[in-house]
């Protein structure tokens, strides 16, 4: 059985419009957002899409992607400290084992009421 993928193009277009929509005090994993962007397997390639974003800073809430165990990937690139710090002064509160309680900080559009309006 074959499986489409969408396009590269359309997926990273797709996955930074998602990310731009998680709001301030909330987070959403790499799984969940490539499951969003209609390519539940695309995980990883979330994460390479925002370490490999030219766009401003401020466009893209990068810091707000974490991983599917609540915590913070970008230890390996230098920035986790950055990525905690940033989530912090949004109100996220990490738990003595450096993770983010998912079931109290997951974004959950659906359960909050928002349109997205992403899919047409």
């Amino acid at each position: 059985q074959h499986v489409t993928l969408p396009p590269m193009k359309a997926f990273r277009d797709l996955v930074l419009e998602l990310i731009r929509a998680i709001p301030v005090g909330k987070v959403a994993t790499y799984g969940q957002i490539a499951a969003m962007a209609g390519a539940p397997r695309n995980a990883r390639q979330v994460g390479e899409i925002l370490n490999g974003i030219k766009e401003s800073p401020g466009d893209i809430p990068w810091q707000r992607v974490i991983n599917a165990a609540g915590g913070i990937s970008t230890y390996k690139v230098g920035a986790g400290e950055l990525q905690k710090r940033l989530l912090e002064s949004e109100g996220v509160m990490f738990n003595p084992n450096n993770t983010v309680n998912l079931s109290v900080y997951r974004w959950q559009p659906d359960e909050e009421g928002e349109q997205l309006g992403l899919f047409g």
